[in-house]
């Protein structure tokens, strides 16, 4: 692990905390523009500007404990190994009784967090916040892939067709959506159907991948495949408040900022916020 500065208020000891979370920063397979990897480490920086203070949920993050464990290294552009070094961070966290919540880099990432939250919780769901499907099989051959990522997961769970619940999808390939009818559950645009997913998934066990370019562009323009159409901050934050208020989260990652194409460090300060939210939303 390389030690970076702290995300604010995350000063405990791994020994002393609840939640550990630590940065996997890799962007190689980002399909359009990258800049993903830097985010980690953009938004520890950054978090020196907000407040560890939520007057949201009237909570602060010195009430809560945190181990930022810093970012993986990675010493190879070629995706499987970073999945597995993850995974073994994931794996390590869960094996001391803690919350894993890590910071993307770019979606595939969730698939070394997934593989190590599955091994533990067979029965796990998936929620998905994104404003693509990334359900495909492969792209241009390759099967790990941030638009694969989806995909991939649900080859892990076996073919169940309740298991996978997206929100505020509004792009990806015909064949995708067509895949996603009969496999997933796919809310288009938003979270309307949130309620009715929060009933079906009842007291299961989920892992919560919140890709953040499920915000409308107007919100968070500095990532790497902005949508039109997407989700305003608060609609975001409520969304994520029922999921956490209402089901047993095991695992959560938050990824797809891109600092480089954050020209006025909004997105970044956005994405600082929405972290403190969810450390402050964990149980």
């Amino acid at each position: 692990m390389g030690k970076a500065k702290q995300f604010i208020g995350c000063d405990k000891s791994f020994d002393d905390a609840k939640i550990v979370l630590f940065g996997a920063p890799y962007d190689a397979t980002s399909t359009y523009r990258k800049g993903s990897r830097l985010a980690p480490a953009a938004i520890r920086v950054e978090s020196d500007g907000i407040e560890t203070y939520s007057p949201y949920l009237d909570r602060d993050l010195g009430e809560i404990s945190v181990h930022d464990a810093g970012d993986l290294k990675f010493t190879s552009p070629d995706p499987a190994p970073v999945v597995y070094g993850v995974e073994a961070q994931t794996t390590k966290i869960l094996g001391a009784g803690k919350f894993p919540i890590m910071l993307g880099g770019e979606h595939l990432v969730t698939l070394g967090a997934f593989r190590a939250v599955h091994k533990k919780h067979q029965d796990v769901c998936i929620i998905h916040f994104d404003a693509h499907t990334d359900l495909r099989d492969d792209w241009d051959g390759q099967k790990l892939n941030h638009s694969t990522v989806i995909r991939r997961c649900f080859d892990i769970l076996g073919g169940a067709h309740n298991r996978i619940f997206q929100f505020g999808i509004r792009s990806g390939e015909r064949t995708e959506f067509g895949f996603a009818e009969s496999h997933t559950h796919l809310c288009k645009n938003n979270f309307a159907t949130l309620p009715e997913a929060i009933k079906q998934i009842g007291n299961r066990p989920v892992y919560f991948t919140i890709d953040l370019d499920v915000l409308d562009p107007s919100e968070f323009g500095g990532t790497g495949t902005p949508e039109a159409g997407g989700v305003t901050f608060l609609e975001l934050l409520d969304a994520t408040q029922a999921v956490f208020k209402s089901l047993n989260v095991v695992g959560c990652d938050i990824n797809e900022l891109s600092p480089p194409l954050d020209t006025n460090g909004a997105s970044t300060a956005l994405a600082c916020k929405f972290l403190r939210e969810v450390l402050l939303l964990i149980k």
